[in-house]
C-alpha cells in the first residue's frame, strides 16, 4: 500500500474559533496552544487554519483518490472561500505520478462542496469528469439528502448550492456513480462505513494491510482540537448528536487498534495516531507527511 497526501489549499480561514466551533470555549484553546499553533490556529487572530486535499492510495494495481476538494472555477453563493478557485491540484496530483486518467475509484466521504470539487473540470462552457475512468463512489444517503430540491431543509442550505448542477449530475450523466449504503468493499484492504452525523451519508474508508491500519476520517473531525476535546463540533455538522457519537466510536476504534487517523482538513503533518488518556484520548504522533 501506497498513500500519497495532495493538497488544494492550506491556509488561515476566515473564521475565528468561536464560528467554525461554536461549541468550543477560549480556555480550550489556550490548553492545547502548543498542539495547534501555528499549523491549525493563529492565536493572535484567533483565526482558524484548514486544509483541502486529496488522500491518494495504490491498492491491488488500482490507483484509488479519496474526496477531491473545492475545485476551480466554482460559484459557491455562500461558501466564498471556495468560489472560483484557481489553484494547482492537477499539478499536485502529477507530482505524485498521477493523470487524471489513471484514477480507477473516486471516493467521496460525503458530497459537500469542498469534498467533490474536482469530480469534474470546466470544458469550454461543460463540466466534464475530471477522472473519466473512475468509478465514483457516493453514500446514497448523501446522494438524496443534498439534491437541489432538499437544501432548503439542511443545516447547511445554500451553503452545498450549485454542487449538483456543477459537481454531480455531470458524472451522473457519464455513467460514473455508484452509490452505497451502510458499508461496501472497496478491495481486500479497504472498505467503507457510513458515520453518519456530520452529514446522512458522511463516512470513513479503513484501511488494513500486512498489519498496518489506517482510517481516512472524511469530516468526523475538522481540528486537531477535537482530538483532545471531542465534544466540540464544527458549525458544519447537521446531526450534532450523531456527529459526537460517531467521532467517538472512529477515536476508540483508532486508539484501540493503533490505527493512523487522515481527516480531510488537517494542515501541518495532516494525520494522526492517538490513545487513550482516562475517560478520553490524546493525540501521541504525527504522521510523517510534508508540512507543506
Amino acid at each position: 500500500m501506497q498513500i500519497h497526501r495532495v493538497i488544494e489549499y492550506s491556509d488561515t480561514t476566515p473564521m475565528t474559533t468561536d464560528v467554525f466551533f461554536p461549541d468550543s470555549k477560549p480556555e480550550e484553546w489556550q490548553r492545547h496552544a502548543e498542539l495547534l499553533a501555528p499549523h491549525h490556529w493563529d492565536p493572535e487572530t484567533d483565526l482558524t487554519r484548514a486544509a483541502t486535499q486529496s488522500w491518494v492510495l495504490r491498492s491491488e494495481g488500482k490507483i484509488i483518490l479519496i474526496d477531491t476538494g473545492a475545485g476551480n472555477g466554482k460559484y459557491r453563493p455562500l461558501q466564498p472561500i471556495w468560489s472560483y478557485l484557481s489553484t494547482d491540484y492537477l499539478a499536485n496530483l502529477a507530482a505524485v505520478g498521477i493523470r487524471p486518467e489513471d484514477v480507477d475509484i473516486v471516493v467521496n466521504t460525503h458530497l459537500h462542496d469542498d469534498h467533490v470539487g474536482w469530480n469534474t473540470r470546466l470544458e469550454g462552457r461543460d463540466w466534464v469528469p475530471t477522472f473519466p475512468n473512475a468509478t465514483y463512489l457516493m453514500p446514497h444517503r448523501d446522494f438524496e439528502y443534498w439534491k437541489p430540491e432538499n437544501l432548503h431543509n439542511t443545516v447547511f442550505g445554500r451553503g452545498n448550492q450549485n454542487v449538483y448542477e456543477d459537481s454531480i449530475d455531470p458524472v451522473i450523466e457519464a455513467g460514473l456513480v455508484k452509490t452505497w449504503d451502510e458499508s461496501y468493499t472497496i478491495d481486500a484492504n479497504l472498505r467503507l462505513e457510513l458515520t453518519p452525523g456530520h452529514t446522512p451519508g458522511a463516512s470513513i474508508v479503513h484501511l488494513e494491510s500486512a498489519g498496518d491500519r489506517a482510517i481516512f476520517a472524511g469530516d468526523l473531525l475538522h481540528g486537531a482540537i477535537q482530538v483532545h476535546e471531542p465534544h466540540i463540533n464544527s458549525c458544519f455538522e447537521e446531526d450534532e448528536d450523531g456527529a459526537r457519537a460517531s467521532r467517538a466510536r472512529m477515536f476508540a476504534y483508532a486508539a484501540d487498534n493503533s490505527t493512523l487517523v487522515l481527516p480531510a482538513h488537517l494542515p501541518g503533518h495532516g494525520a494522526f495516531e492517538l490513545r487513550r488518556k482516562g475517560s478520553g484520548f490524546q493525540l501521541t504522533d504525527w504522521a510523517p507527511f510534508s508540512l507543506t
